[in-house]
């Protein structure tokens, strides 16, 4: 076991520990659910392992599986990549599915708003992938918790938006669960309910998957505004609210979205692997 240097940073509530590569990455995603457990751990949503060489980030679940892509944990890296490595204004971050654009709107101490090109959503249940035909308007799934309406949609990772709920966290934890790991989603799936306030706002509960109910999440966020244009509830640009704060999205002339928000570091901390093994 070794020592480590781990950054915690939060985006809207949605927090990760941060390690820098070359590291000891097996050893840290073996640990990944004793590092996350908020009582008992550090406390995560996840773990961000970023190559600075690369300008490269993996993403982690807390139940160590490896997400395509996080728009709060892109940020996040973002973030990391000025404060402590002195990135540009405008740099891009690789993904397993992509080169992403980010420019940095403001910085401070230990803060920065950037501006993240998050690429176009589809929505071809293949992309995601999910268990239909095409590019299904709506899909009806039928769940121990209830029967529910929700659009598919990928934004580099697969996701499921979720019409006509309670837009509570109650409902989110009731659903939440069975929608992830429904027979129509081979890979598991985010899972999203969502309301339209008015054609610049939509409210939204998550819960992700691998991670479980989360405060708030920027690939979500932006699967929900691509939800809402193509339904024509929203306009082409618009606000989702989620219980860890706001999230700005438009859709560019290329269909493209992208979202901009703050990302924040919590804290830097020397942690003894061995501690958790």
């Amino acid at each position: 076991m070794s020592q480590i240097e781990l950054f915690k940073y939060q985006a809207l509530g949605n927090d990760y520990l941060v390690m820098d590569l070359p590291g000891p990455l097996d050893e840290v995603v073996a640990l990944l659910p004793e590092l996350c457990d908020r009582h008992l751990g550090l406390g995560s949503d996840g773990l961000l392992a970023f190559d600075p060489r690369a300008m490269s980030v993996r993403i982690f679940n807390p139940d160590r599986s490896e997400a395509q892509k996080s728009g709060n944990g892109l940020r996040i890296t973002a973030a990391h990549a000025v404060l402590d490595h002195g990135a540009d204004d405008r740099f891009e971050l690789l993904t397993v599915d992509r080169a992403n654009a980010v420019r940095v709107l403001a910085k401070k101490t230990a803060e920065v708003v950037t501006e993240l090109d998050i690429g176009r959503p589809s929505f071809r249940a293949a992309d995601l992938p999910a268990r239909f035909d095409g590019e299904p308007d709506q899909v009806d799934l039928e769940t121990p918790a209830g029967k529910v309406e929700a659009v598919l949609v990928s934004v580099g990772n697969p996701h499921c938006v979720v019409f006509g709920q309670p837009v509570t966290k109650e409902r989110c934890l009731e659903l939440g669960p069975h929608l992830e790991r429904h027979p129509a989603f081979p890979q598991r799936t985010n899972v999203q309910l969502c309301d339209v306030l008015d054609r610049a706002r939509v409210r939204a509960e998550i819960w992700e998957r691998g991670a479980g109910y989360t405060l708030a999440s920027g690939t979500s966020a932006s699967a929900v505004a691509a939800a809402c244009m193509r339904r024509g509830l929203v306009d082409q640009s618009v606000t989702v609210r989620m219980p860890g704060g706001d999230l700005q999205l438009r859709r560019e002339a290329n269909g493209n979205l992208v979202q901009s928000g703050p990302a924040r570091r919590v804290y830097r901390a020397t942690v003894d692997l061995a501690d958790f093994a």
